[in-house]
């Protein structure tokens, strides 16, 4: 029997930055649907935790930054515990990527241009749900989007004060790549007051 093939191995000398976009950038090659898809993982004050899936909207050495109702779960616990983490699982690539780090605002030009960018219908959507807040029946929030819908009619939908964006700024980014019989290749880079230190992991 055949076994399969290794993919090369995670090089450490690596820049963290420039390999997760390399990765991405494969994954965007190849993953089907939302390779920017990616788990969010927040607590409360206490510890309890939550996780959700939700989509990357913007990569850079300043961090990754993703968007959201304030009032929703995960907005209130990243304001009450700024901190957090990432996870970007590519199946069809066999990769995945974790990013842990502390939490801060976008600034507001940055979450107005991108509330800007998304669709109409997203935006009145935005406005009408009460996000994570019990729903009596699906009929309320349809007609709550008729009525944002005919608030706004034609013309400009300006941002809500309770929707805008974080960004997680990297303390620890780790890449994981399949290998045959589990002998996975793992690699973690720490940030340090002089940059990053890379280190291999034990599978």
């Amino acid at each position: 029997m055949t076994e399969p093939a290794n993919p090369v191995l995670i090089e450490l000398k690596a820049d963290p930055f420039d390999l997760f976009a390399l990765w991405m950038a494969e994954a965007e090659a190849h993953e089907p649907n939302d390779p920017n898809a990616m788990s969010l993982a927040t607590a409360t004050p206490d510890g309890r935790p939550s996780v959700r899936m939700i989509l990357l909207k913007g990569a850079d050495r300043k961090g990754f930054v993703f968007y959201t109702n304030l009032e929703s779960r995960k907005g209130r616990e990243l304001l009450a515990n700024p901190h957090a983490a990432l996870l970007f699982h590519w199946k069809s690539l066999r990769r995945q990527i974790r990013i842990e780090g502390p939490v801060s605002p976008v600034t507001d030009a940055e979450a107005d241009a991108y509330f800007a960018s998304r669709s109409r219908n997203s935006r009145l959507g935005a406005i009408a749900s009460e996000q994570s807040r019990p729903l009596p029946d699906r009929a309320t929030f349809e007609r709550r989007i008729a009525e944002v819908t005919a608030r706004y009619g034609d013309g400009d939908i300006p941002r809500p004060v309770n929707w805008s964006g974080f960004r997680l700024r990297p303390e620890a980014m780790e890449f994981w790549q399949d290998r045959p019989y589990r002998m996975h290749d793992r690699a973690t880079w720490t940030r340090t007051e002089s940059g990053w230190s890379a280190t291999r992991l034990y599978p």
